[in-house]
This record gives structure tokens, C-alpha cells and sequence, in this order.
């Protein structure tokens, strides 16, 4: 045991001695760090216009439906256009979203005194559009960064500095609520600037040469047929789409903060920042411990954990056990993250990775985006600390069915894959 804990030779630090790979990490680090505070300015100016738990829900569907719809084709775009050039060129636009947003929100503009939060829900719609072509052009540049030896450990710190962004967008998101939308909006716009120039500090690559020339539509089919025929992918996908639908809790934190917590909205962006602080914690463990041999299992009781927490953060009414059992989400979450990019990274072809990784996005993006759609209606329905308790209950019992239908998962082992 203590030789498997402890490889022999294992360098925690090895993808972060490529120097276009830390270039990469910054540019993601910056980018979410823009794209969540936004979200967590949206969040609070949509519940503070409207005081409706189901507006929430509304704006994450308005965001999924165009991500979801523009994946179908993004990922063909990235595997016959410079992955470079599609980031580029979709971050420039994440910037013209925000500065729209900046524009509306200002008094001066008048638009949503005159058409109430319609405004934000559309910017919110092109931004997910956006996001549907960021999705697959990541990973699948990631790949032509770093060595096929290093992806575990690239995916690893991949999540680290995704979830720093995360956490450090939350809090400042936030906290920038306190100051007006347009300063916050005005901020992001600063932030996602500085992603634009670390990519500009990597060198395009050359496209790999694909088998044969394919219309766009059987190109779709190729990469939707090779996802659904690869049990391990698939399995890994529908297990997190399923469990992370279930148990969006915080999709339903504006609410829980003002309703159940009454704390203002630094403490929120702090509840939003929880999930990933433990996930950053997650990942510097699996940094210098890699969850290679007993992968399937450790990711059936990692998602277990993750359901558990959920459960007990819908009971909770202390604003830090809150925030620590949201922390317990993120690491026991985490586990599923980066087992499952180093799947899509080991078993997926160099000429269809844009593929494959816009289907990942699809499986992803409706566990989060509908998942709190789905966490809305429930919440009205139900009552939101039961809506909560419902989907920890649900998500439990997904990984009980995935245990039973897929030994495949169950058995996972990275180290023999890799």
C-alpha cells in the first residue's frame, strides 16, 4: 500500500514544468475568474430585482439552452479550426457580454427600469452560447500542450487553478455587489482581458490529420457514436450528469442566504466559493497522492459523500457549518472531476477531442445549468431545504444504480489505461 500511495519517482509538479502549460492554467484561472464573478453578479442582481427563486432557475436555463444547442457544432469547429483562434475569438466576445451588461446596469441606460430583467436574461443566453464553443476548445488544446505521460497530473492542477478561479470569483463577485453592478461588470471586464493575454502567449498548434474528409454532420455523429460506444466515457459522463442534476444546491444559494441564512451578499459569494475551495484542497491531495488504481471506487464513495453533504447542508441554519459542508461538496465532487478528464484524455483520439469534449460539455452543462433550472421548480414545488434534501437523496441513489448496471466504472482502473 504505502508503495502505490507513494510512487516511486512521481513528480506532483511535472505538467507545471511545461511553460506553455502554465501559461494555459493562468489563462483558465483568469477567464473563471471573470465568468464567475459575473455569474455571481448576475445571480444577486436577478434574486434582488425579482425575490423569486424560480427567476433563478429561469436564468440558468437561459444559459444551458444555447450552450447546449451550440455544442452540437462547436466541437466540429475545434477539430478543423485552430483551437487558438476559437478561444480568442469567443473570449473577445465574453468581453462585448460584459460590457453590455455593464451599459444596462447603469442608471444612465435606463433599459431595465423600461424592460425589467428580459436584458440580462438575453446577455445571459449569448454568454452561454459563447461558453459552448470555450467548452471543447480547452481540453482539446490542452492535449497538444503537455505529453500524453502528464495528462493525469495536467488534469489535476487543470482543476486547481479552474477551481481557484472559482473560489476567488465567488468572494470577490460578491463583495463587488456591494460597490454597484456597473463597477462589479466593469472589474470582470478587466479580469477576462488578462485570460486574452496568457493565451496570446501560446503558440497555435497544428491540427491533427483527420482519417478521412467528413460532412459536419456525420462528423457530429462520429463523435456522438464514439462517446456512446465507450462504456467507460459514458459511464463516468451519465454519472456525474445525473448526480450533479440532482444535488445543484448552488444553483439555490441566493435564496438559502437570504431565507434560511440571512447574511448579505459577501456571505453568499463566500457560501458559492465553498464548493471549489474544497475542490482546490481535493486536488493538491490527488496532486501528490494520484487516485489511479482504485479509481472507480474512490469516485462511487466520493459521489456518495457529495450527496451526504448536500443532504446536511439542506438542514443546516448556521451560516459556517453551512459553508464547511458546502467545502465537503466541492472535495468529495472534485474526485469526479479529475478522474473523469483523465478519461477523456487518455482513451480520446488526437482528430476528435473537439468532439468528444463538446459532448462532455453536454452531459456537464445540463447537470449544472438545467440541474438549477431543475433545483428552481423543485424548490417552489416543494420548499427549498426539501427540494434540497430530495436531490442528496437522489444522488445517492444514482450511485447506488451505477455501482449495480456498470462494473465497468466500478473496476476503473487509470494507472493500466494510462
Amino acid at each position: 500500500m504505502a508503495e502505490e500511495a507513494f510512487p516511486k519517482h512521481h513528480d506532483p509538479f511535472a505538467a507545471l514544468r511545461y511553460r506553455e502549460f502554465s501559461f494555459y492554467v493562468l489563462a483558465r484561472f483568469f477567464l473563471t475568474l471573470g465568468i464567475q464573478m459575473q455569474s455571481v453578479i448576475i445571480g444577486w442582481q436577478v434574486y434582488s430585482l425579482t425575490k423569486d427563486v424560480l427567476m433563478l432557475g429561469y436564468s440558468q436555463l437561459a444559459e444551458f439552452v444555447p450552450f447546449m444547442l451550440v455544442s452540437f457544432f462547436s466541437g466540429h469547429m475545434v477539430d478543423i479550426t485552430s483551437r487558438k483562434k476559437v478561444i480568442r475569438i469567443s473570449t473577445f466576445a465574453l468581453l462585448l457580454v460584459t460590457c453590455c451588461l455593464a451599459w444596462f446596469s447603469s442608471a444612465s441606460s435606463g433599459l431595465l427600469l423600461l424592460w425589467g430583467i428580459g436584458p440580462l436574461f438575453v446577455l445571459v443566453a449569448v454568454s452561454g452560447a459563447v461558453r459552448g464553443f470555450l467548452g471543447p476548445a480547452f481540453p482539446a488544446w490542452l492535449a497538444q500542450i503537455i505529453p500524453r505521460t502528464h495528462y493525469t497530473n495536467a488534469a489535476t492542477w487543470n482543476s486547481t487553478f479552474w477551481h481557484s478561479g472559482f473560489i476567488m470569483g465567488n468572494a470577490v463577485g460578491g463583495l463587488l455587489c456591494m460597490f454597484g453592478m456597473p463597477l462589479a461588470y466593469s472589474v470582470v471586464l478587466v479580469v477576462v482581458a488578462i485570460s486574452l493575454i496568457f493565451v496570446s502567449f501560446i503558440a497555435d498548434k497544428p491540427l491533427p490529420v483527420k482519417e478521412k474528409s467528413e460532412s459536419i454532420w456525420e462528423s457530429l455523429g462520429t463523435g456522438i457514436r464514439f462517446v456512446f460506444q465507450n462504456k467507460i466515457i459514458l459511464g463516468a459522463l451519465s454519472l456525474d450528469l445525473f448526480a450533479v442534476l440532482f444535488g445543484g444546491a448552488v444553483a439555490m444559494l441566493p435564496a438559502f442566504a437570504d431565507k434560511i441564512l440571512h447574511v448579505g451578499s459577501f456571505e453568499f459569494g463566500c457560501l458559492k466559493a465553498a464548493p471549489a475551495a474544497g475542490a482546490v484542497i481535493t486536488a493538491f491531495f490527488l496532486a501528490y497522492l494520484p487516485m489511479k488504481k482504485n479509481a472507480g471506487k474512490n469516485l462511487l464513495f466520493a459521489i456518495t459523500g457529495f450527496g451526504i453533504a448536500t443532504i446536511l447542508f439542506a438542514l443546516s441554519t448556521n451560516f459556517y457549518l453551512s459553508l464547511f459542508l458546502l467545502l465537503l461538496t466541492g472535495a468529495f465532487d472534485n474526485v469526479s472531476v479529475v478522474v473523469r478528464h483523465s478519461i477523456l484524455q487518455l482513451l480520446t483520439p488526437d482528430n476528435m477531442r473537439g468532439r468528444v469534449a463538446a459532448v462532455n460539455n453536454i452531459f456537464i452543462g445540463s447537470s449544472n445549468e438545467l440541474g438549477g433550472f431543475e433545483s428552481g421548480v423543485t424548490a417552489r414545488l416543494m420548499g427549498l431545504v426539501t427540494s434540497v434534501i430530495f436531490g442528496g437523496l437522489m444522488t445517492i441513489g444514482v450511485v447506488i444504480a451505477t455501482a449495480k448496471l456498470s462494473p465497468e466504472i466500478r473496476k476503473l482502473n487509470l494507472k493500466e489505461i494510462e
